[in-house]
């Protein structure tokens, strides 16, 4: 895939921040942009959905899960720093799909994906 590019924004607080959050390594798929609120801070400082989040103050979000992620989201305060690759970086990336096991659960799907109730509505 090669290299790829990456950006970082400063949003300035307090929340909310203006996003939802989807994935992490307990759903096997990159911590991930999924929905801006219009006109909403994230939204106003250039984030697209789609983008990888790759860093939350600093730190990696390789290891992260959902839960850790929006605990280190949660942690920042009146300033949240997020390092983020755009979403045309990796169209070419493989679907990836919510691990949790959905039989005989209600699901929820986004992008024909199907997600756990959590992951599709994570809010931060």
């Amino acid at each position: 895939m090669g290299d790829m590019e990456s950006y970082k924004v400063m949003l300035n607080g307090p929340a909310p921040w203006g996003f939802r959050l989807q994935g992490g390594k307990d759903f096997s798929m990159p911590l991930s942009i999924s929905r801006l609120t219009l006109g909403g801070k994230a939204a106003q400082a250039g984030v697209g959905v789609g983008d990888w989040v790759l860093y939350i103050d600093g730190e990696s979000t390789s290891a992260m899960t959902h839960i850790e992620a929006q605990n280190r989201i949660r942690a920042c305060g009146d300033r949240l720093c997020l390092t983020l690759t755009p979403q045309h970086d990796h169209l070419h990336s493989p679907p990836q799909i919510c691990q949790t096991n959905l039989e005989g659960k209600t699901f929820y799907s986004k992008k024909d994906k199907p997600l756990c109730k959590s992951h599709a509505f994570s809010h931060v």
